[in-house]
């Protein structure tokens, strides 16, 4: 569990660093919100890691098969992280687009063996809180870009923020360092075409092809309307009037610890409801949380009221996340934990590229108010989906 708290915070740091930490220096260097939108797209790594995934289940490094690759990505990230500050965003834009892709593609390599490795260490019945674990501390590492780089951001030079925001990443190279190496089980694919194809075989074959697409669109549609309505969180707090030190203490405490409390409360209660029935009511209480954001559109400068609402929106994300990961980590097998698991984990982050590159857009022809209520009108294709993945009368998916 201690593996799996080290691995939460390692796989949340980079992402946190560019949705977070990075639009709102964009946004304080005034750069326009087009611009700071279409920065998603640096994200496609995520959704394409199934692609090279197959490497890191064929090809061991000198450290082994999960920890020396972990050691190479970390090692890669805790340099290129504090080298961002070194930039000008009205100068230099494009290489800090340039730059922050490659630290995405870094972040998402990390993240195929940090699933890998969790999965393998993990049994059957420890998985639905080892994931919540996981995600949990995926969420408190949200609170070092979030919260404290951006308050020392009102004291110090950005570079010295990106400087001591990347050191964060030195307790996950001492997991790393310190961790045992998973026994490899028989049957791992011994060759790169099997590496490549037996994943994708064995998932069709389980389930049937029909079967196996529902499941796919189910998780490219699940947290589509979430996911779009915090992608320009920090420049929405910003446009509301609220100050960086404000958006620290405040707005991203008032989103962690709600967030927090509803991982570990979905990571229960799914043990009394299963998996498909917390899919359903987790689902129905994170499309509502949405609908808070447009209402606070409406009211005056609000500290209150806003940390009100993010705790809310918080609160529905990690009931929902909680049983969302469950579900992914069961769908996997265990012999090909790196390629299965990058396949759905990309699937689920097709959203938070493509379709929050298009956010900048929509809320500059429409506004803020607008914008929300359409995100909370897209997650209904999700939830309809349930009725095909996961059926309320079915308590567990497997």
């Amino acid at each position: 569990m201690l593996i799996c708290v080290l691995t939460g915070f390692s796989s949340g740091l980079p992402l946190y660093i560019l949705i977070s930490l990075v639009p709102a220096w964009l946004r304080s260097a005034e750069v326009d919100l087009k611009s700071i939108g279409l920065f998603a797209l640096i994200q496609m790594p995520f959704t394409w890691k199934f692609l090279w995934s197959p490497l890191f289940d064929r090809f061991s490094p000198p450290l082994g098969r999960r920890r020396g690759w972990l050691f190479i990505s970390q090692l890669a990230l805790i340099i290129t992280l504090p080298a961002l500050g070194l930039l000008q965003p009205k100068l230099e834009l494009s290489s800090i687009a340039a730059l922050a892709f490659l630290i995405s593609f870094l972040s998402a390599s990390q993240d195929i063996v940090l699933d890998a490795l969790r999965r393998e260490i993990l049994t059957d019945e420890e998985l639905g809180i080892g994931n919540t674990i996981h995600v949990n501390a995926y969420k408190v590492s949200g609170l070092i870009p979030g919260s404290l780089s951006l308050i020392l951001a009102d004291h110090l030079a950005w570079p010295t923020v990106f400087a001591i925001t990347g050191l964060f990443m030195l307790p996950g190279i001492l997991m790393t360092l310190l961790v045992k190496e998973p026994t490899l089980l028989s049957g791992a694919p011994k060759t790169l075409k099997a590496a490549v194809l037996e994943p994708f075989n064995e998932f069709i074959d389980r389930n049937g092809l029909k079967s196996a697409l529902w499941i796919l669109t189910f998780i490219f549609f699940y947290k589509l309307g979430d996911s779009m309505a915090t992608a320009l969180a920090t420049p929405f707090y910003l446009d509301m009037g609220f100050t960086k030190t404000e958006i620290g203490l405040i707005a991203k405490n008032a989103g962690l610890w709600p967030s927090v409390f509803g991982g570990l409360l979905g990571g229960i209660w799914m043990i009394k409801l299963g998996i498909n029935r917390a899919l359903w009511l987790f689902g129905f209480f994170q499309m509502i949380a949405i609908l808070g954001f447009a209402w606070l559109t409406t009211v005056e400068h609000s500290l209150m009221g806003l940390a009100i609402v993010i705790s809310v929106e918080a609160l529905g994300v990690g009931l929902g996340t909680a049983a969302f990961v469950a579900y992914i980590a069961h769908t996997t097998n265990p012999l090909y934990t790196a390629t299965q698991f990058a396949l759905f984990t990309s699937l689920a982050s097709v959203p938070r590229t493509f379709a929050n590159a298009t956010t900048g857009y929509l809320v500059e022809a429409f506004g803020w108010q607008v914008f929300f209520i359409f995100c909370f009108a897209i997650t209904i294709p999700g939830m309809l989906l349930l009725f095909k993945v996961a059926p309320w009368p079915t308590k567990n998916t497997v």
